[in-house]
């Protein structure tokens, strides 16, 4: 069972998301329909940077996935050659 904790940082995790989502969701698929003049496109990044910042967040993500992995390997060798 989920404690109040992990509920709470659940829900606060779902909410960065949904904040995240949205604001991407209207920055790539609404905003080229709306004048370039228009006060809005101030809240928003460049176009460019609509490919740049996901793809650097999957690079970063696939870094820390391959040196989590490393280390767990490592780790596990570590513990297999102690106990021969």
């Amino acid at each position: 069972m989920a404690t109040g904790t992990d509920q709470v940082v659940g829900l606060g995790l779902v909410a960065v998301s949904l904040v995240i989502f949205t604001y991407y969701t209207a920055w790539v698929i609404l905003l080229p329909f709306i004048d370039s003049q228009h006060v809005i496109h101030k809240y928003f990044l460049p176009r460019a940077y609509a490919v740049a910042v996901p793809l650097a967040a999957g690079l970063l993500l696939l870094l820390f996935v391959g040196v989590f992995i490393i280390y767990v390997l490592l780790k596990n060798q570590k513990v297999t050659k102690k106990t021969q």
